[in-house]
């Protein structure tokens, strides 16, 4: 019964993340990988279960009892973590150096910050 208030906000998560994802702004944009990021873990540890009454140790000779917590979706967890930082920090460094180049955070300016009289790009090789 404990998981049942996490994946409420596991959903609410994930609609906030959707949201601000769709945004115009840069920094949102960024908001809401952080919160997608998250909110996958979130998901991976409502699924390995939450319990604290039996630890995921198996003694020699004996099996995981059903009442344990599942360790994979934990050890999941924790190369997730590390994944969702680091490509936070790479988008939040891209976001930042397109700001310094075209002074701008909203992405429809972005798209139009290309100049008219560009050459296209060589098709032969």
């Amino acid at each position: 019964m404990i998981e049942t208030p996490l994946i409420v906000l596991d959903g609410l998560f994930f609609a906030a993340a959707i949201y601000l994802m769709l945004s115009r702004h840069i920094v949102r944009i960024l908001i809401g990988v952080a919160l997608l990021g998250n909110a996958v873990n979130l998901l991976l540890f409502v699924a390995g279960r939450v319990t604290r009454e039996v630890p995921p140790v198996i003694l020699s000779g004996d099996t995981l009892s059903m009442d344990a917590a599942n360790p994979l979706p934990q050890a999941l967890i924790l190369t997730a973590i590390v994944i969702s930082f680091s490509f936070f920090a790479f988008l939040m460094t891209l976001g930042y150096r397109a700001w310094q180049a075209l002074k701008t955070d909203d992405t429809t300016g972005m798209r139009f910050a290309e100049p008219d009289e560009a050459a296209p790009p060589t098709v032969e090789y």
